[in-house]
């Protein structure tokens, strides 16, 4: 019976009905787990490290994802173990039928989904598996937070990430300066290797050259033998006017180095809105309020009241305020896609705490004018 390549459900501890949040979830706790930087001197660690972010990959890309469990359905990653490209004796003994990804075009184009996931590698001795093109780096999601008004408003803010750079000190190779780096025995110089049985495997990053085909025969003392080392990034960040707690921002090609050479992933930023001593948001109102006294709310006044802009607006109180009465300030809410929402202005009663004798005596005149009248 053929034996299932990688189960990147099962290496992730999800299940196959595991939400984007929950596959998400799941890997960050094993990243963080067997990260190379907190098992420095575990090669094992980095083996877990790369196999977690291999199988983070697929199931957190949507396309992939569907395209990996077609796969599953129909083979069970497995199915065509007994199958060797060109024929000839299988590892169990016994004999092959020549196949190719062609032979699966009929079937719901299991050939374009085989071909776009797994790299198809030919089994020789001694030899070499495919030649690792220049991959896309991971992307980045960083939360930060921001001030009240620099999210109604918009600005610029500064970002410090923590992002992997090519080392300063062996130029990115992983061998100490005076050096020369050797062949990787493990991948033969191809920088991936190839897992699983049968006509069907997985290709991934060779895990003891980390996808450089080489590896040195005196690590660099600053990274050592990674070629790359944590560091931290500043960044200026434009902030979009209107954005909201949960917000998100993608910054392309600020993420992650890519394997061989490739492209970085993107910088997603998060954003997460401070709170405001004055103000509040309700979608694209904003909210606050003001206190007034009895004066102001029997007899009726103006106010002075702030708005999100920095400005100030004149509101009308009129006569017998209740209260809790709301106002509405029209247009001076937050903009966002050329709609500005308003401004709600809640008047909140305030009764003095202490009075002076001329103030008691006019009170006093008040509530007996009050109860005669009633």
């Amino acid at each position: 019976m053929a034996t299932a390549t990688k189960d990147y459900y099962r290496i992730l501890g999800v299940a196959e009905n595991a939400s984007a949040d929950e596959i998400k979830k799941a890997y960050r706790k094993l990243a963080k787990q067997y990260h190379p930087d907190a098992n420095p001197h575990d090669t094992s660690a980095a083996d877990r490290f790369k196999e977690v972010s291999e199988a983070y990959s697929v199931l957190s890309d949507e396309a992939k994802r569907k395209q990996y469990d077609q796969v599953r359905k129909f083979g069970g990653l497995g199915g065509f173990g007994g199958f060797r490209p060109g024929g000839g004796a299988a590892p169990g003994g016994g004999t092959t039928e020549t196949f190719s990804f062609e032979d699966l075009g009929g079937l719901g184009g299991l050939g374009d989904i085989f071909g776009s996931i797994f790299d198809f590698g030919r089994r020789r001795a001694g030899g070499a598996g495919r030649t690792q093109a220049p991959q896309r780096g991971q992307n980045v999601e960083y939360a930060v937070e921001i001030p009240f008004e620099t999210a109604v408003r918009g600005g610029k803010i500064s970002v410090t990430v923590p992002l992997s750079e090519p080392c300063g000190t062996c130029g990115g190779n992983g061998a100490a300066p005076g050096t020369t780096p050797t062949t990787c025995p493990e991948c033969k110089g191809s920088g991936t290797i190839v897992f699983g049985q049968g006509g069907f495997a997985v290709t991934r990053p060779c895990p003891a050259c980390y996808g450089r085909g080489t590896i040195p025969t005196t690590p660099c003392p600053t990274c050592q033998g990674q070629g790359q080392v944590r560091t931290q990034r500043q960044l200026q960040v434009t902030v979009p006017a209107g954005v909201d707690t949960g917000s998100k921002l993608r910054i392309p090609e600020q993420g992650e180095m890519g394997p061989g050479g490739g492209k970085r992933g993107d910088l997603i930023i998060i954003f997460r809105v401070k709170p405001h001593r004055f103000f509040s948001r309700e979608g694209m109102d904003i909210h606050c309020t003001v206190p007034i006294n009895i004066a102001q709310a029997a007899l009726g006044s103006k106010i002075r009241v702030r708005t999100v802009d920095g400005k100030h607006v004149v509101l009308r109180i009129p006569p017998g305020t209740q209260p809790g009465t709301r106002f509405r300030i029209r247009g001076q809410g937050v903009e966002k896609g050329g709609r500005r929402g308003d401004q709600y202005v809640r008047v909140e009663v305030r009764v003095p705490e202490a009075l002076d004798s001329e103030e008691e005596n006019l009170l006093r005149e008040f509530a007996r004018a009050a109860e005669l009248k009633y």
